[in-house]
């Protein structure tokens, strides 16, 4: 079982938090629902309603489309809040790899958190700039190496 405190220092270093003050992560804190998995239990299937984001407290879980890895995601990690966001279906399958601790964060309190702490949007705002730009780039190079296979006559 994780304290409040030991919650508390955890979103501290989570980049959707990482600007909030204390008094709103220690109320963050107390509404984070703790969720233990064990090895290879899938915590939710590409296509599902999501309700609810994650966070990895601890251990490591794989990100993935059917048999295709997309991510790996460890420790500080947060997870799912793109269908928590856009009240949409889960654009992957995500299951542990191992033994993890995960903090869950149901859509409306976070619905709740983001209308009372511009911050915490904000932060949200952030880590989705930072994936897409990370996408961006791969899409990039990925167009590099086909044009250079092009050129090869491969």
């Amino acid at each position: 079982m994780i304290t409040l405190i030991e919650k508390v220092v955890l979103l501290k270093s989570v980049s959707i938090f990482a600007e909030a003050p204390d008094e709103v992560l220690a109320d963050l804190a107390a509404i984070l629902e703790e969720q233990l998995v064990g090895a290879e239990q899938q915590i939710f299937a590409k296509g599902e309603p999501g309700r609810c984001l994650y966070i990895v407290a601890a251990g490591r879980l794989r990100a993935h489309d059917g048999e295709r890895l997309l991510n790996y995601l460890e420790e500080r990690d947060v997870f799912g809040e793109m269908a928590v966001l856009g009240s949409g279906l889960r654009a992957a399958s995500v299951t542990a790899v191992e033994e993890c601790q995960l903090l869950r964060l149901d859509q409306e309190a976070l619905y709740e958190l983001m209308a009372d702490r511009v911050e915490v949007a904000r932060g949200i705002i952030h880590v989705l700039l930072t994936r897409l730009n990370a996408r961006m780039q791969d899409v990039g190079e990925l167009q590099s190496r086909v044009q250079q296979l092009s050129l090869s006559g491969c």
